[in-house]
């Protein structure tokens, strides 16, 4: 579905794969979408609407391909097949239009008052009863040719409607959440159901009143009813509360209600899923989330196929065996989906690479993400080949350098792998290997004795081949952790490593393999072994007195380079106009400020600057003295000052003159 038409008719010349692929129903889809589809009563033609420019197709399934094509004036709202074959069809349109279409083409064009939604015809007498804007619903008279009385209902507006195929009970669904019946003989309402009170249960969500979208019976009792918020209810008609209210969990409009009787399942959709589900316990059948988003479904009567229009050109179909048998016209379908299960094969797309947003990061492509050359797929991307490869050879230019180095390695093993070779050990956690080698000979022996299946080797398991290959998970046997939990690893590791040295002589030579290298016998070994149990408290001590003269040899290193290191002093810069006091001041300041007001009101009265006093109304009144900042603090003083010195002049003036005047009176 990604290549295009050229690369299509390319692949069919070389893939005999693509060539025995089936198309069902040869070029089963429309320009742009597909808004509704039927299927005849006789099952032999399949139509559907669509645009643009508004049309209908009508499809034959025993040619398997188009018979007709018709364009219509404007979009359809909904269109109904009145005879069993194609030859009487009935569409409402957008424009208040109802056209009737007969077998050689358009045969007449009416007008209704108010825009329609909905239309079900009556077929004992003939009426077609149409839903839309409007509190009434029109009926028009096919044998007559005439309009009817219209019905005058209760609600402002009606979406859906729906005539019983048993007793032609009329039933239509209203935009504030109701489903009124209508008895078409007498023409009078014979029940109300408040559909939308009875969806709103505990463990649903609901935002808005939900209006009634979708309608359909089943058989003379049941009736199914979609809201518009994603909620199917299943009713029977003797009973005003739902038997079952199934909700879809997405919040959005139903826009189909199918029954498969097959199964007892009910066949909902809503723009984004299909869910079949048990009409008696509400259980998940099975669920279908297409690509595109739905506009119809349409059920195959008395199979398993399944066909829905889309907001896409491609028009879908879908066979569950499990539902039913294949169609007639396709019974080949049987055969293959029970060869399908027989040869399960994988699918294998050769021009596209499946790549993770990883990936991408590490290929630098991460601004692809969203653009029309990385297609979204599960939890990554698939992308093309070749500029997969392009973009690999730009990231690592050495790749195949590196790729090439590797196969010529694995051939060298392969090749020394047919050699008669010696114990050989990994390159990785040989001590641990070695440990592991012993351990399975005793356990060898021991269910010989025993006469038991012995167990596979950890060294040959693929789980942990890792373990002795990457470096990454070398046992560091200087660690705390190591030294506490094994305190007779230095023993034991004695021991191996004798063994190891044995072995590395002995590949280094070339010779062969002694059955006992490390040159010990089994009583002297089993006397260490008790002497090691004897002294584990021992050993474990040991370790912990050893770390903690590293930590302290560690601590005194640290000390040295502090010493060594010269504390440089710093110098800050004063402000001009400001005096450094202390860092007293600004630590009392915090402390204050972190006070609630009532303790810094109460410090205040202490100091002075705060005066709290009653009034003769019984009210509170507080002076304050605010505090004067130091600039201010220090012109007082100078202010002050020059007062002072100008007094001292006026009196050493006044002192003066009055001198003088005495000693003019004396002379």
């Amino acid at each position: 579905q990604w290549l295009s038409d050229r690369k299509k008719r390319a692949l069919q010349k070389k893939d005999v794969d693509i060539r025995r692929r089936i198309e069902l129903i040869q070029d089963f889809e429309m320009p742009t979408i597909s808004t509704k589809i039927k299927v005849s009563r006789d099952g032999q033609y399949i139509m559907a609407v669509g645009t643009y420019k508004p049309r209908v197709r009508c499809f034959d399934t025993y040619q398997l391909s188009q018979k007709f094509e018709r364009c219509l004036d404007s979009e359809v709202v909904t269109f109904e097949i009145l005879s069993d074959d194609y030859s009487k069809i009935v569409f409402l349109q957008c424009g208040r239009f109802v056209e009737f279409h007969s077998q050689h083409g358009h045969y007449y064009k009416t007008r209704i008052p108010k825009f329609g939604r909905d239309f079900s015809y009556h077929y004992p007498s003939c009426d077609l009863y149409f839903v839309g804007a409007s509190s009434e619903v029109y009926r028009l008279n096919l044998e007559q040719g005439r309009f009817l009385n219209s019905l005058q209902t209760e609600a402002s507006e009606s979406n859906v409607c729906d005539i019983n195929p048993v007793h032609f009970l009329f039933a239509m669904g209203t935009a504030e959440g109701k489903v009124e019946c209508w008895d078409p003989r007498t023409r009078n309402r014979v029940g109300l159901l408040d559909c939308a009170l009875s969806s709103v249960t505990a463990d649903t969500e609901i935002e808005g009143l939900p209006s009634i979208s979708a309608l359909k019976f089943d058989g003379a009792l049941n009736m199914a009813v979609g809201t518009s918020t994603g909620q199917v209810l299943l009713y029977d008609l003797r009973s005003s509360n739902p038997l079952i209210v199934k909700d879809h969990l997405y919040g959005l409009p139903i826009k189909s209600i199918q029954f498969q009787h097959q199964l007892d399942l009910i066949i909902s959709a809503d723009s984004r899923i299909i869910k079949m589900w048990n009409k008696d316990s509400g259980k998940i059948f099975t669920s279908m989330e297409p690509e595109h988003d739905i506009n119809d479904v349409c059920l195959y009567p008395n199979s398993g196929m399944l066909m829905t229009a889309n907001e896409a050109p491609k028009m879908n179909i879908y066979y569950i065996p499990i539902l039913g048998p294949a169609p007639k016209w396709c019974s080949f379908l049987d055969n293959l989906t029970e060869e399908l299960e027989e040869n399960p094969e994988s699918t294998v797309y050769d021009d596209y690479k499946f790549v993770t947003r990883k990936d991408l990061e590490n290929l630098g492509l991460a601004h692809l993400i969203g653009s029309s050359l990385l297609r979204a797929y599960m939890h990554g991307f698939f992308m093309d080949i070749r500029l997969y490869h392009k973009a690999k050879m730009m990231a690592n230019p050495f790749a195949y350098e590196e790729y090439r180095r590797e196969k010529i390695r694995q051939k060298i093993e392969e090749t020394r792998a047919q050699r008669v070779q010696l114990k050989k050990l990994p390159k990785v956690n040989k001590e641990l290997a070695l440990k592991l080698i012993e351990e399975e000979g005793e356990e060898q022996q021991l269910s010989k004795k025993r006469k038991q299946k012995n167990l596979p080797s950890l060294l040959k398991d693929d789980r942990f081949k890792v373990m002795f290959e990457n470096p990454d998970f070398q046992v560091d046997e200087q660690s705390e952790e190591f030294r506490l939990l094994n305190p007779l690893v230095s023993k034991i590791s004695e021991k191996r490593k004798r063994k190891l040295k044995i072995l590395e002589e002995l590949e280094a030579q070339g010779q062969e393999e002694e059955e006992e290298p490390e040159g010990k016998a089994s009583d002297a070994e089993s006397s260490e072994s008790s002497d090691d149990e004897k002294g584990w408290v021992e050993e474990v001590r040991k370790q912990r007195k050893l770390l903690r003269q590293e930590e302290k040899l560690k601590r005194q290193e640290r000390l040295k380079e502090d010493q060594q290191t010269l504390l440089k002093p710093q110098f800050f810069e004063i402000k001009e106009g400001e005096e450094f006091r202390s860092f007293k001041d600004s630590a009392k300041k915090q402390k204050l400020m972190k006070k609630t007001l009532e303790d810094r009101l109460k410090l205040e009265e202490k100091l002075g600057t705060l005066n709290v006093s009653d009034t003769t109304v019984g009210s509170k009144q507080a002076t304050f003295k605010l505090k004067k900042s130091e600039q201010q603090r220090k012109q007082q003083e100078a202010e002050k000052r020059h007062r002072q010195e100008r007094k001292t002049l006026r009196r050493s003036a006044n002192h003066l003159k009055s001198r003088r005047g005495r000693g003019r009176l004396f002379h």
